[in-house]
């Protein structure tokens, strides 16, 4: 591992097992999450992004270790969180938090704001009952909502505010990473970019690494200093948020990036798009998992996986045998 990097996770992978349903009855699994590096360094955001069903939100939960392993490492400060039992984690838990997509689902309905946001210091903390209501308060300042909150329900805010609610919970034992998983994906787009803006704040202010999930490449943009390709269990692309906008090496990403709609009517778009569905987890391809929807696919992608391998620049990764050439037969329409 890297000494400057806070989370390394090195070949991780997450299987789950599948009724027996084929005449001799052998085990299958839905490979989920399958042989996954990537790292975050302190106080960076890495986004990761790709189509529903990638495996997006698995990954985020087997690094949390809200899911075991199947395989692989997940190195958070030096720890191997792998390989601890549920005691030993316990003290490393308040150094990683979540925020989960649906904010509602995620708060106790039966209990008062003022207690949910509690709950960290009465599990984690010797803090007497004012001390905690102290907290309390400067939590609810700190995420931009009233001190009143603290006697309501979750049922008495809007999905934005239960949303701010719940980032105010993960960030009470001043975590090191926050895991974000869709975190604005079931809010309207204005209020989408407040809950965006607050993250942002909220690093900058407590030196926050953040893993952010989404599907949506122009939210990820806007809050990632690097972006991880997602595709069918597997990162087919990683790169700095300007160079995967500016240069994507990779098919899949190209395509992503040409599914964006633009705000300009007048302006020339590409015709090409995705074709295809996506192939199922329990089979995947047997070489490149893209390489039944990709247009440049050859018979080496269809029976040889590419290695995720380093191209223009240490930061940029891409797992594609024609990478150089996919990039220069196809024109960017990113180039700005």
């Amino acid at each position: 591992m890297s000494d400057h990097h806070l989370l390394t996770v090195s070949g991780l992978s997450k299987f789950f097992p599948v009724k027996k349903s084929t005449l001799l009855g052998t085990k299958q699994q839905l490979k989920a999450v399958d042989a996954v590096d990537l790292f975050i360094k302190p106080g960076e955001t890495l986004g990761i992004v790709g189509e529903s069903g990638c495996g997006k939100s698995t990954l985020a939960k087997t690094i949390a270790r809200l899911y075991e392993a199947s395989a692989g490492e997940v190195i958070f400060k030096n720890t191997n969180l792998t390989e601890l039992n549920q005691k030993q984690l316990r003290p490393i838990r308040p150094k990683i938090q979540y925020v989960f997509q649906d904010p509602y689902e995620s708060l106790n309905p039966r209990h008062t704001i003022g207690s949910i946001l509690q709950e960290p210091f009465v599990i984690h903390t010797q803090l007497n009952a004012q001390e905690r209501e102290e907290k309390v308060k400067h939590l609810l300042s700190t995420v931009g909502l009233p001190e009143h909150a603290i006697n309501k329900y979750p049922h008495e805010f809007s999905g934005g505010q239960r949303q701010r609610i719940g980032i105010a919970r993960a960030i009470a034992l001043e975590p090191d990473l926050l895991i974000c998983d869709e975190p604005v994906s079931a809010l309207d787009v204005s209020v989408q970019s407040q809950i965006i803006n607050l993250l942002n704040d909220l690093q900058q202010k407590m030196n926050l690494a953040i893993l952010f999930i989404a599907h949506d490449l122009a939210v990820v943009k806007h809050i990632s200093d690097r972006i991880s390709v997602m595709y069918l269990g597997s990162i087919v692309e990683s790169a700095s948020s300007d160079a995967l906008f500016k240069a994507p090496r990779h098919p899949y990403t190209q395509l992503l990036l040409e599914a964006i709609p633009t705000p300009d009517p007048t302006a020339q778009r590409c015709e090409r798009r995705i074709t295809g569905e996506l192939p199922s987890p329990i089979n995947p391809p047997k070489g490149c998992r893209f390489s039944t929807r990709c247009p440049i696919a050859t018979s080496e992608c269809h029976n040889t996986r590419p290695p995720l391998i380093v191209t223009d620049g240490q930061d940029h990764q891409v797992a594609c045998h024609y990478h150089q050439q996919s990039f220069e037969t196809w024109e960017s329409p990113w180039d700005y």
